[in-house]
């Protein structure tokens, strides 16, 4: 599946113009955003198989992919067709992380707001193309409007319909950001929402168990059964978010691979203690139980 989407993002890139003006690329991702919160819609009322619904999220991150600079690379090292896997694999796994992290109130604002507020603040010293910087901060500003009717208890939810088209959009703005120089900063944004849900599906395959149905096996909401109120999670996640967008904006200050690797690390700290903590707490009240 993955090798023929590449070869559908190749062609598109070989027959579209070698410039694209930019009214046409965000026709495309937005297009691209509005199917798949189509798609997130028809999978809330009728629940649709993994296979076809993984299928479509793989068309609409491959249609943004070719919507982006044909010179662009993630990592300039890498030969064009593994560079452009990367962004495949790992868009359509950034647009499931984004809807299974969507699993309590306020999660995803807390998440998205200092995201997408930090790269509008590097799109404004040029670290992003302007319609990119533009789309971030409307989208900063869409989740800061849906947030006093997510609050808890919340009065309106995401669902597929909201999460999918947003993990996509924050998908693309991290490319752009990774494909201009800021590897390091478009790891360490969204670092938290990455390793819970990473980690807690690589457990999940090691202990046997499903990973295409619903479950309560995050760390975060592994904290709420443990005790933790929403509020005390959310302030959690939301004060580590701000701590590694301050280390992204150092890490593309500095220029150094060296200083890239130690401010990884330090978000990897952080985001682990963050993670141990939360883990902690549901083990505890599994003792008691």
């Amino acid at each position: 599946m993955i090798a023929a989407t590449i070869v559908v993002v190749a062609a598109t890139e070989i027959f579209l113009p070698r410039q694209v003006d930019e009214p046409f690329r965000l026709a495309v991702i937005f297009a691209s955003a509005a199917g798949l919160a189509l798609v997130g819609a028809a999978d809330d009322v009728w629940p649709m198989e993994a296979i076809p619904r993984l299928l479509l999220q793989t068309a609409a991150v491959a249609a943004v992919i070719a919507m982006l600079p044909c010179d662009m690379r993630i990592v300039p090292a890498l030969p064009w067709w593994l560079d452009r896997a990367i962004a495949l694999v790992g868009g359509v796994w950034l647009i499931n992380v984004v809807n299974f992290m969507d699993g309590i109130d306020w999660m995803t604002v807390a998440e998205i707001v200092p995201v997408t507020a930090g790269l509008a603040l590097v799109g404004l010293v040029g670290a992003l193309p302007q319609d990119a910087t533009l789309v971030a901060l409307a989208l900063c500003g869409a989740v800061i409007g849906f947030a006093p009717f997510n609050r808890p208890v919340a009065q309106l939810f995401l669902g597929d319909v909201g999460s999918l088209p947003i993990g996509l959009l924050l998908g693309w703005l991290l490319v752009l950001l990774a494909g201009r120089g800021y590897l390091a900063a478009a790891v360490l944004l969204p670092l938290y929402y990455l390793a819970d849900a990473t980690v807690t599906l690589l457990r999940r395959l090691v202990n046997g168990e499903p990973v295409t149905q619903p479950h309560r096996s995050h760390f975060y909401q592994r904290a709420l059964d443990g005790g933790l109120s929403v509020y005390q999670i959310i302030g959690r996640v939301f004060a580590l978010n701000i701590a590694l967008g301050a280390l992204a904006s150092l890490s593309m200050v500095s220029g150094s691979l060296k200083l890239d690797v130690i401010l990884i690390t330090a978000g990897g700290v952080l985001v682990a203690a963050l993670l141990w903590k939360f883990n902690r707490a549901g083990s505890e009240t599994q003792k008691v139980v």
